[in-house]
């Protein structure tokens, strides 16, 4: 389905999905788009980071934030760092990979459908050509 992934379709609950960087940046590409609708993901995501020490922060962890009675938004940790450098793009695919397997067990838990914008293929340099084949063997 092609639109504004911040306003998934259809009927029920839904998971909106996006790719977030393990740095606790927060200020460029989809995000905006988000917060520009919700502020909690960005505050959760910030406050997730910040106490990382305590918890699961890091690459392939998702936090799960409620927006709305049927809306929740998944913060992946899929990105390494911000930037395209020597380590190459900052998507990582196998943290992705496992982000989108626990995203499918709550999906399930939930009854919910996922939505997301083309994850992991705009800032972060990813590929749709590796990304659709990890979607369609975690979610469909």
């Amino acid at each position: 389905v092609r639109g504004d992934a911040t306003a998934p379709q259809g009927k029920g609950v839904k998971v909106m999905v996006h790719v977030c960087n393990d740095l606790g940046g927060w200020g460029k590409g989809f995000v905006l788009a988000v917060s520009r609708r919700w502020p909690e993901p960005e505050a959760a995501y910030r406050r997730w980071h910040r106490e990382r020490a305590g918890n699961d922060f890091g690459l392939g962890a998702v936090q799960f934030v409620q927006v709305g009675p049927y809306l929740w938004v998944a913060n992946m940790i899929g990105q390494r760092g911000m930037r395209t450098g020597s380590k190459g793009v900052p998507v990582r695919y196998e943290a992705i990979d496992a982000a989108l397997g626990t995203v499918a067990v709550r999906a399930g838990e939930l009854g919910a459908s996922v939505h997301m914008p083309r994850i992991g293929c705009g800032l972060a340099g990813g590929t749709w050509s590796r990304m659709e084949p990890i979607i369609e063997r975690r979610l469909i």
